[in-house]
């Protein structure tokens, strides 16, 4: 592997524990104004120092990030559609590698759709996209979109993270399921799990611990912090688990107490 792209990898990826602790903040590209990012800089400057890699979209990074700030980016390139749109597979690619470098950005992301009606599409975009950054040593993190009618099981996410694998990715971020470690085992790069919709804080930890036991290399979490009613100790209590093999029980603590 290139050594821009083992470099950047080992800013998100931190080398003292072999994990990483995301933010998503790229929700808007397809929500809108999503409940805790309504104004996305009052919502993520707090979480800076405690967020290993930030996933958003150029927009946000160039209008709500300080350029000082010492945080490595995962930028999301796909879109092209709305929460309004019916098949939301039918993405595209929005940004360039040009604007990328540019933005001096430390990996890029974009959804593939197995099984849903723009398949092909979106795997030959994520094709072509692996071909340009690989050309700039930038690593490509696959996103395993699943639509509505597609099963998070492990035999779907075993599906989709290995085709991404196979076609280049560096990095495959999916969901947790049952039998989890399947997924993680016949994935050869990296998996880190979506945080998905919000649900209890400690539903939220168990689910953190859950996918690192399992074997995920991260988390990728977005409104299971930005909507919790306490967001810093969320992200702390998130860092715990992730970083310092802190039990559920353990991390709980540190979200009530608030770090």
């Amino acid at each position: 592997m290139d050594w821009g792209i083992r470099n950047r990898i080992s800013r998100i990826v931190k080398p003292d524990t072999g994990h990483t602790v995301m933010l998503a903040v790229d929700h808007g590209y397809f929500l809108g104004p999503t409940t805790g990012l309504e104004i996305p800089k009052k919502t993520i400057e707090p979480l800076l120092p405690y967020a290993d890699a930030l996933m958003l979209t150029r927009g946000v990074l160039r209008t709500s990030i300080d350029p000082k700030a010492d945080i490595p980016i995962i930028l999301r390139v796909s879109g092209g559609t709305s929460i309004l749109d019916k098949d939301l597979s039918n993405e595209g690619t929005t940004v360039s590698m040009r604007d990328a470098i540019r933005l001096n950005v430390s990996a890029v992301a974009l959804s593939i759709f197995v099984g849903a009606p723009h398949e092909k599409e979106t795997l030959l975009a994520l094709s072509n996209l692996i071909n340009e950054a690989e050309d700039y040593g930038i690593p490509v993190l696959a996103v395993t979109a699943v639509g509505k009618e597609m099963a998070r099981d492990a035999r779907y996410l075993s599906l989709a993270s290995r085709i991404a694998a196979e076609l280049g990715a560096h990095m495959v971020k999916t969901y947790y399921c049952e039998n989890f470690e399947r997924v993680v085992e016949t994935c050869p790069v990296p998996v880190v799990i979506a945080g998905g919709k919000k649900i209890p804080e400690r539903d939220a930890l168990q689910l953190a611990f859950n996918a690192i036991s399992k074997g995920a290399t991260g988390v990728d979490m977005g409104r299971n912090i930005f909507q919790s009613e306490n967001p810093i100790a969320m992200i702390k209590a998130v860092r715990a688990i992730v970083h310092q093999n802190a039990s559920v029980e353990q991390a709980y603590e540190i979200f009530r107490t608030g770090g």
